[in-house]
């Protein structure tokens, strides 16, 4: 099942919710790693490159997903008081905008001295003067910090997903794990 049906995530969402949510976790990792290299590392150059280039892709995916939210049916949710439906959609929208606002940060960055953005060393992603005194400084401060809230809030995110398996015991984290229909999860 490659698209989702009322009952269950086919493997495109499946797939594409894993692929970002490993590709975030990466990105924060080598981000806060090459930050801390020397001027001589030989990785000085080639982090931030990579890091650029994976984040480009990440914010691709993720605007994939998100059309690809509103061209599929969603599962039913699992049953739950409405402030926890109204928490989760809140916190899955939250992701939605801070990929994005990480992406445009990150863009403001690579392109503060009006030099393409290099994704790969394939393709070049024109420069927009935004003619913001120190650009680099205030984009990377803005970057920074939402960075940490978006793994704060991935963090939040898998705690709820493993609080659903092993304390609610329901279907909230299998269902992201496998195409088979929710009513057939709830019955093992």
């Amino acid at each position: 099942m490659l698209r989702n049906s009322p009952q269950g995530y086919g493997w495109v969402s499946i797939l594409l919710h894993w692929s970002i949510a490993f590709a975030l976790f990466g990105l924060f990792g080598l981000g806060v790693w090459m930050v801390e290299l020397g001027l001589y590392d030989s990785w000085y150059h080639k982090a931030p490159a990579l890091h650029i280039s994976l984040g480009v892709v990440t914010v691709i995916f993720m605007l994939f997903r998100y059309g690809w939210r509103w061209t599929n049916p969603v599962p039913a949710p699992v049953p739950q008081p409405n402030l926890l439906k109204l928490a989760a959609a809140t916190v899955h929208q939250l992701f939605y905008f801070l990929v994005l606002a990480l992406g445009i940060s990150g863009y403001m960055i690579s392109t503060a001295e009006d030099d393409p953005l290099l994704v790969f060393n394939r393709v070049a992603i024109p420069a927009i003067h935004f003619n913001l005194n120190n650009q680099a400084d205030l984009a990377g401060e803005i970057h920074f910090w939402l960075a940490w809230s978006l793994i704060i809030f991935a963090g939040i995110h898998a705690i709820a997903a493993l609080k659903h398996h092993f304390m609610n015991h329901d279907a909230t984290l299998i269902r992201m794990l496998t195409t088979r229909p929710q009513k057939e999860i709830n019955h093992e």
